[in-house]
């Protein structure tokens, strides 16, 4: 039912405009509640809750995947090597623990804090920290661990943590869909709000002067049953089965494809909570899948199963600019 709900939503969204038109009187609805919730905020109505440290938010303005855990893990990166000591938040969405805010290691359960939050703790190996509420999350990670900047994992919206920076991440082939908010489109906020932001990182190519460019590239597999590390191409010819529980599914697909790997492609909606049902296809074929997925699926894969791991490489201006941003923050 979950799998049916998402395609029929990315087809009203993606595809058929004028099914979006039909819900377009919600979506002038929620568009007005968020302008709304948001000038409160700004006006101090509700009150948000500013860090002794700089706060840097990476999100998006649209539901479903950008790219945005990729550029936090470089992100987290560019910090250490600049000298800083980054910790990270996370909704820890999907997440069924009883108890928040909850600290994730790289070898948490991501069935009970998420699985966006223990991949970025595996790439890393900085302090996570997740919960629901971000001022909690943010709040515990400060006081257990030593930290001089908080990198947190979406929250563009969430506005009760007061952020020092902001970075918008749009998906470079879908961009905005049909350019409604919900639930005519995927518009979590209406366009006018990355004027606000400061950066705007486009997951492929940019369309604008003010956005800057981030190529996702993976090259390697690896063996989610022995840890066995081989070149993507090594799969070239060979036929597959591919699986993505990601906000864009085609985008991995294109990836295997890119590398002349042809598979039989299964899209799953973002955070699916898989079973081993899910990834046995009844033949000896390999399974390929993104390593969103594999933390959710080592438990019970087999030799037959890998992981495609990408890295981001943002343009050298966007790395630059954020620094210089972020070292005015910090001296304040």
């Amino acid at each position: 039912m979950k799998k049916t709900l998402a395609r029929w939503a990315a087809d009203i969204w993606y595809k058929d405009a004028f099914l979006g038109i039909l819900l377009l009187p919600l979506a002038y609805v929620f568009s007005d509640v968020v302008r709304i919730r948001r000038y409160l905020y700004r006006k101090g109505v509700l009150k948000s809750q500013a860090l002794p440290v700089p706060v840097v938010v990476v999100g998006n303005i649209t539901l479903g995947g950008t790219g945005k855990t990729p550029l936090i893990i470089w992100l987290a990166g560019l910090l250490e090597k600049s000298g800083y000591k980054p910790g990270i938040i996370s909704r820890g969405y999907g997440g069924q623990s009883e108890t928040w805010p909850q600290i994730v290691t790289s070898v948490s359960d991501a069935r009970q804090v998420g699985d966006e939050p223990v991949l970025i703790a595996r790439q890393t190996g900085l302090p996570v920290v997740v919960g629901p509420m971000r001022v909690e999350a943010a709040n515990k990670l400060l006081a257990e661990f030593d930290c001089n900047v908080v990198l947190s994992d979406d929250g563009l919206q969430h506005y009760k943590l007061n952020r020092d920076i902001e970075i918008a991440v749009v998906d470079g082939e879908r961009r905005f869909g049909n350019g409604y908010c919900l639930p005519a489109g995927p518009l979590r906020e209406p366009l006018e709000r990355l004027g606000s932001v400061d950066f705007v990182v486009v997951n492929g190519e940019k369309y604008t002067g003010h956005e800057y460019a981030m190529q996702l590239a993976g090259g390697t597999a690896v063996n989610l049953s022995t840890g066995e590390r081989k070149p993507l191409q090594d799969f070239k010819g060979l036929s597959c089965h591919a699986l993505a529980g990601i906000g864009n599914p085609e985008r991995f697909f294109k990836l295997l494809d890119s590398n002349e790997i042809p598979c039989t492609t299964h899209s799953f909606p973002d955070h699916y909570p898989f079973t081993k049902n899910d990834i046995e296809f009844g033949d000896d074929k390999p399974v390929l899948m993104t390593e969103k997925d594999a933390v959710k699926c080592c438990r019970f894969a087999g030799q037959r199963h890998w992981t495609v791991p990408v890295t981001a490489t943002p343009e050298p201006a966007f790395g630059e600019a954020f620094l210089n941003l972020l070292n005015k923050k910090h001296d304040r």
